[in-house]
């Protein structure tokens, strides 16, 4: 067991009771089901361990997914390369799908009842994935519902804080283009499409466009974080400070400005009237519907 199993497992009830209690809190919330993808808040495919959800609750621990949970059925969806883990590790409470043969999406409108009200973290699926789904639900007569606290967190009792992995700066030699220029490339391309601003939600773009490494995923090396790219000036880069050194601080202040996290969804806000990039494929539901009640388009 690698040092992300233990963290999920150490001291968590057995998964069948994680979805009794998971059944539990669905109906606190008025919720007939709730979906559980594989997926963090920035839609990476290795997750740190305090965004472990599909594990802790089903005793999966591949690196692709999803759950979804009903008042009296189960599934768990993995592709043909985890087939024999998901059956060695997974709970007995979760039917075994294969994800492709068998959509989640199809499946959740086969099995959904009408009225049923379907919960989703927004900052856990995508655009596209919630449009997707919403459908699916739609077909049955249920609705897709978006929750502000995931129930699923507030079972897991000893969940792992967050990673605060140092980031380090990639040297240029290496990376092959200059950070500031990279920034500058694909401001012009935003101004070449009237684009005010994008939004990056993936580590390993903000990496890329930065020139900075990290060390928040095992074997990955990236930093969680968000970075909004104007179409003129510095792009602002919503980070905790404590994963930065001073000199890595001061390098990154000359192409971006740091901010907390804490200030990503005011600065989602200020988007009033703007035109601003998002990717539905890769940023969360609840980044753009944001962006939509501040008046962006």
């Amino acid at each position: 067991m690698n040092k992300t199993d233990s963290a999920i497992h150490a001291t968590s009830p057995a998964p069948s009771d994680r979805l009794a209690r998971l059944r539990g809190a669905l109906a606190t919330q008025k919720l007939a089901g709730f979906i559980v993808p594989h997926a963090d808040e920035h839609q990476s495919e290795y997750l740190p361990a305090s965004a472990e959800r599909l594990a802790w609750l089903t005793g999966f621990t591949g690196s692709a997914g999803m759950a979804i949970v009903l008042r009296n059925q189960a599934a768990l969806f993995v592709d043909g390369r985890y087939t024999t883990q998901a059956e060695q590790q997974a709970d007995r409470g979760f039917d075994r799908q294969h994800l492709i043969e068998t959509p989640p999406a199809k499946w959740l409108s086969a099995h959904a009842k009408k009225g049923d009200r379907i919960g989703y973290d927004p900052w856990l699926m995508t655009v596209g994935e919630v449009r997707r789904f919403a459908e699916a639900a739609a077909r049955s007569g249920a609705e897709l519902v978006a929750v502000s606290d995931n129930p699923l967190d507030a079972i897991w009792t000893d969940r792992p804080e967050p990673p605060l992995g140092a980031v380090a700066l990639h040297p240029v030699e290496l990376a092959g283009e200059d950070a500031a220029a990279k920034i500058a490339r694909l401001q012009d391309d935003l101004k070449a499409t009237n684009a005010d601003a994008a939004i990056l939600t993936q580590a390993d773009s903000i990496a890329w466009l930065l020139n900075i490494r990290g060390s928040d995923i095992a074997h990955n090396p990236v930093a969680l974080a968000y970075l909004v790219l104007p179409a003129g000036g510095k792009p602002q880069l919503f980070i905790d400070g404590r994963k930065l050194s001073n000199s890595v601080r001061d390098a990154l202040s000359a192409i971006a400005e740091p901010a907390a996290p804490a200030a990503f969804g005011p600065a989602l806000d200020a988007f009033a009237g703007k035109r601003v990039l998002i990717d539905p494929q890769t940023t969360s539901a609840a980044i753009a519907r944001r962006l939509t009640e501040a008046g962006a388009s």
